[in-house]
């Protein structure tokens, strides 16, 4: 269809040029997916197999994930190249990329370049640029050690993040300078992603163009010949790509940069659109697969903004504010305008204080380049210099941090992709068909848009219970008025905890039920703590799995926590607790296939009554405590369904409390079967209405004089949501 219309343009050399490009980027591509979908590793999947490898990227500890009610381990992920095969008595010479996952820590100090020697079982991957992914659990044996280079390189890396400091600011600046995370804190990550700052931290296009215009403009008290220079100046932008790592993004990046310098050095921004184009081949040539690629479709669209729109929006903001105000404005506007589709595909919002979060953090951006790069060449022999240029830098990489913290904070636009684009197709044909007052028809759209934004927005005025959407997990919030609540269970994952805290409005939390130590109970802890006071904590009589149960504690160093037994009552604002189990003593139980244990049975079970509603949540109880409790229950309004609406329940029990609205926190395509189809029909049987986070999202429910009301997050028309 492409080449149809282009032919109907009359231009024979386009089509020309394009079947050619088509050609080309289809062979390469074919000839990448013939190599990695006929090896020897492809005819060995699930069973052990000898393989020698050599190492291509750094290894990286995985981030810290739940996986079930267990904190999953941590392995180590990097990608290598495998050289040769043995499996079935049969040996194979190959060169083909793998990923190897492992949590053997012998890995950790393996360097791009060394060779390796396990054995592993390979398996299909969804990484494209791979032939397998392959886990090892056993030995590894390192077979060379790395070359002076390769150690050269490792000791400037290790020199800047060993001191570059501690706390958020001290874990910034190797990223900005390196890309190197790793002293990132999950939560710090999470308001750098939600404030749009992430680009910061990853090596972008804009690090090679700050250092590559550095080593040009350092170069002149040196070299006169311009000629000379560049030269200069392409040698270390080539060193530069081997300390940061020749990552696919990272090539990409250097490209990306090349066209800036390219457009900026010969001031003809007409001219730049062309090496875009050539520096998209170029990557696209050299490694198929960034085509399938979200970041590099990022650096493409990012760069273009800049070329494209940034210097009409310069002219537009001129009008109305000083020249050099708009130019900072103009780049992070056009960056984000033209990244929007992509960013909304990946995370499913749109964060407009990133452009205000970016105005903030430009000023520092090139400081912090510069010296930090110093520091880091300098680290290896006078690591005291080192530390007093770190010291110089911590002070704006400390004002990125807060204006991440700070841009985190408020609201982004939740959408999707197809939303956007059908409000992008709106906005062309409006301008289009409406030649004159198009844009006052534009803003008289926008506005409605956001009023009935603000109109269905969860949870929508007054609530009294809700059920966050964590995912796998519990967390419900009972509200006790002016920005208070309690607060049962925080589900596994910190960020969506404090999301759903942030959109009910709480900042104070006086009692805190943590009904048992599993992780998808208590590993959303930290985004629960994040700006927000917590005066009581009600914890489990039984501190298992002690892993959980120390890191709460330490999590909640200063307050109070108090073991919550039966018989144990207690009375906030109008809200009446009353604890119904465990005992003060552990019990033993026998254990339900797959999913009993005694730890489910020691969970906190409550009953909490208001003169407006009356609920009963009791973690992940199961039958035998549910039968022990059939004479302390009775009729409720609300019930949390016990552990995630697991097949597990007592019929009885359910009976006895015959709620009226039956809340099941629950994640989405979770592999357990939650919530089970015949807990779901029973409660159905029984008159209850039956709400699941896994379908509904959010839950929040007003009560009055036991009147039930519910609004779900996911229901209605939303052409997008406030977050």
């Amino acid at each position: 269809m492409a080449i149809f219309f282009i032919s109907l343009a009359g231009k024979k050399v386009r089509v020309l040029i394009f079947i050619a490009a088509l050609l080309l980027g289809s062979t390469v591509m074919s000839l990448r997916q013939q190599s990695l979908a006929n090896n020897a590793i492809r005819s060995f999947m699930d069973q052990p197999i000898d393989i020698t490898a050599q190492v291509s990227t750094d290894p990286t500890l995985s981030a810290p994930k739940v996986s079930g009610s267990y904190f999953a381990i941590r392995n180590y992920t990097f990608l290598a190249r495998a050289i040769f095969v043995s499996a079935g008595g049969k040996n194979f010479e190959l060169r083909v990329p793998i990923r190897i996952v492992t949590p053997n820590k012998i890995v950790a100090d393996l360097l791009p370049g060394q060779q390796i020697h396990f054995r592993g079982t390979a398996v299909l991957s969804k990484e494209a640029r791979v032939a397998a992914l392959v886990f090892v659990k056993g030995d590894i044996e390192i077979r060379t050690q790395a070359s002076r280079w390769a150690r050269s390189l490792a000791a400037i890396r290790n020199g800047l993040c060993v001191n570059s400091g501690t706390g958020d600011a001290g874990a910034l600046i190797p990223g900005m300078v390196l890309g190197d995370t790793s002293k990132q804190s999950v939560e710090f990550k999470a308001d750098m992603k939600r404030s749009g700052l992430t680009h910061l931290v990853a090596v972008s296009g804009a690090n090679f163009a700050i250092v590559s215009a550095f080593v040009l403009w350092a170069m002149q008290f040196f070299i006169r010949s311009l000629r000379w220079r560049l030269g200069a100046t392409a040698i270390f932008l080539a060193s530069f790509i081997a300390l940061v790592r020749p990552s696919p993004s990272v090539l990409r990046a250097a490209a990306m940069a090349a066209v800036l310098l390219v457009a900026k050095g010969s001031r003809r921004p007409s001219d730049s659109l062309p090496a875009l184009g050539f520096a998209i081949a170029a990557v696209v040539i050299g490694d198929p697969f960034q085509a399938r690629d979200a970041g590099f479709a990022l650096s493409v669209l990012a760069t273009a903004g800049l070329l494209l729109f940034a210097p009409r929006i310069v002219d537009w903001l001129s009008k109305y504010l000083p020249a050099l105000m708009s130019q900072a404005l103009a780049l992070p506007i056009a960056a984000t305008v033209f990244c929007s589709p992509v960013l909304i595909a990946l995370s499913g919002y749109l964060a407009p204080m990133s452009v205000i979060a970016n105005l903030f953090a430009a000023p520092a951006v090139a400081p912090i380049t510069i010296i930090g790069f110093i520091a880091a060449l300098i680290s290896p022999i006078a690591p005291f210099v080192t530390r007093i240029l770190i010291w110089v830098i911590h002070f704006p990489a400390a004002f990125i941090t807060w204006s991440a913290h700070w841009a985190a904070q408020f609201p982004v636009l939740q959408m999707s992709s197809a939303v956007l684009l059908l409000l992008l197709v709106a906005l062309w044909f409006t301008r289009t068909l409406l030649r004159e007052h198009w844009k006052k028809y534009v803003a008289i759209a926008l506005c409605f848009l956001l009023l009935f934004t603000w109109i269905s927005r969860w949870p929508g005025g007054d609530w009294n219970v809700a059920n966050c959407d964590i995912g796998q997990g519990d967390s419900s919030v009972i509200n006790l008025g002016n920005h208070r609540a309690i607060v049962i269970d925080v589900g596994p994952d910190a960020a969506l905890e404090d999301a759903c805290l942030k959109a009910l409005g709480i900042r104070e939390i006086p009692l805190l039920i943590l009904t048992h130590f599993h992780a998808d109970h208590v590993e959303g802890l930290p985004g629960l703590l994040k700006r927000r006071k917590v005066g009581q904590v009600w914890v489990s009589s039984n501190t298992d799995p002690i892993f959980e149960s120390i890191r709460v504690q330490s999590w909640l160093k200063g307050v109070q926590i108090i073991t919550a037994t039966r018989g144990m009552q207690s009375t906030i604002s109008n809200i009446a607790i009353n604890v119904l189990w465990p005992q003060a003593t552990t019990q033993q139980f026998a254990s339900n296939p797959g999913d009993g244990s005694s730890i489910n049975n020691s969970s906190i079970a409550a009953m909490i009554t208001s003169p407006d509603f009356s609920l009963f949540a009791a973690g992940d109880l199961e039958p035998p405590v549910q039968e022990l409790l059939r004479a302390d229950v009775g009729h409720v309004d609300i019930y949390k369904v016990c552990h995630h609406g697991s097949k597990y329940q007592d019929p009885e029990f359910m009976a006895l409390l015959s709620p009226a609205i039956a809340m099941i926190s629950v994640g989405e395509g979770n592999t357990y079967g939650h919530p089970a189809p015949q807990t779901v029909r029973a409660l159905t049987r029984l008159g209850a209405r039956v709400v699941r986070t896994d379908t509904d999202g959010a839950i929040a429910i007003k009560a009055k004089n036991h009147l039930l009301s519910i609004k779900l997050a996911r229901s209605g028309i939303h052409i997008f949501r406030l977050g």
